[in-house]
């Protein structure tokens, strides 16, 4: 009776779900791409509980029915609608952020502290930065504060051959911090919490320099997007590691597997951010001659996109297609 019990409250929760996925289902090609994806999702990741709690029930045929109907949706929205790339940069990941915004929230805030733990320990002892950065790093640093050029580690090698590597690099840091989230969460945290403490203590060796301005100018034009682009990441990680930790209604591995899909949307929305901040890092902060007024305006667009594309973009589309279930 217990069991039955349960099955009823299920039901009771998901019904109206389940019978607007089968408006979605009966559509005939006219469901947009993330709502129809999303709607899957949910299906199937009721299955999976109803399959675990209730193999032999109607409500599991039925969702196994349901899930089928959308599969074969998906499969015919795929072959005709070829704006569907389109759709995943300008639908799939906003809504995505939406829904992960708490997320985004605690990686901001977990970086934003720890930048202020380098800053800090940085003012306290000068020497904090060769722990952090290496001693070769601040070497080289400082020699080229000594000879006029603070900014020569950006000029040191051609563009062509920087924008390759720092690209790479950039993405990699962000994949790292997106997979480190199978460590529930914890190791997402570390390397935010690394990548802060490093900035941090870096921006201040210049101020101790009296080079705040002009590192300022030179560090954010490219680290705008860059470090904008570092925290988002972190959120995709930690949305993975919250899946595991609490999967409320939903089995713990059907809940770290959604959170997996969610975090792997977002940092492949990434990408494209990382490779245009290698651009500007490797072809433009080393033009320090330039006006301060342009570098400020490169700065400032990347800033107003970066809020656009991952907090108001995202409250928009989530106004448009409404809350979706989670």
């Amino acid at each position: 009776m217990h069991c039955f019990m349960k099955e009823v409250t299920f039901i009771r929760q998901n019904i109206a779900k389940w019978r607007s996925a089968e408006l979605v289902a009966e559509s005939i090609g006219e469901a947009d791409a993330a709502q129809l994806a999303d709607t899957y999702i949910d299906v199937t990741s009721d299955l999976a509980f109803a399959q675990t709690h209730y193999p032999d029930s109607k409500i599991t045929r039925y969702l196994n029915n349901l899930a089928s109907a959308l599969h074969n949706e998906i499969y015919r929205s795929h072959r005709y609608r070829w704006q569907s790339l389109l759709t995943f940069w300008t639908h799939d990941v906003p809504l995505t952020m939406w829904e992960a915004r708490r997320e985004l929230l605690l990686s901001f805030t977990i970086f934003a502290v720890s930048a202020f733990v380098g800053f800090l320990s940085q003012m306290l002892d000068p020497e904090f930065c060769r722990i952090i950065l290496g001693d070769n790093y601040v070497d080289m640093t400082l020699q080229n504060i000594a000879q006029g050029e603070p900014m020569a580690v950006y000029s040191g090698d051609s563009a062509d051959s920087m924008f390759g590597s720092i690209t790479l690099n950039n993405v990699r840091v962000s994949f790292v911090a997106f997979a480190l989230g199978v460590l529930t969460s914890v190791g997402t945290g570390f390397v935010l919490f690394q990548n802060g403490v490093m900035l941090g203590a870096f921006q201040t060796l210049f101020a101790q320099h009296g080079l705040l301005w002009q590192s300022a100018l030179a560090i954010w034009l490219h680290g705008t997007l860059e470090i904008s682009s570092v925290v988002v990441a972190g959120a995709a990680g930690l949305a993975m590691g919250n899946g595991w930790l609490f999967p409320g209604t939903y089995p713990r591995l059907v809940s770290f597997r959604r959170g997996a899909r969610r975090g792997l949307r977002i940092v492949v929305g990434t990408v494209p951010l990382f490779v245009v901040a290698g651009f500007i890092e490797s072809f433009l902060t080393r033009h320090t001659e330039w006006p301060d007024l342009l570098r400020l305006a490169i700065i400032g667009a990347s800033l107003a996109f970066v809020v656009y594309y991952f907090i108001v973009l995202p409250r928009i589309r989530h106004q448009e297609y409404g809350e979706r279930t989670d």
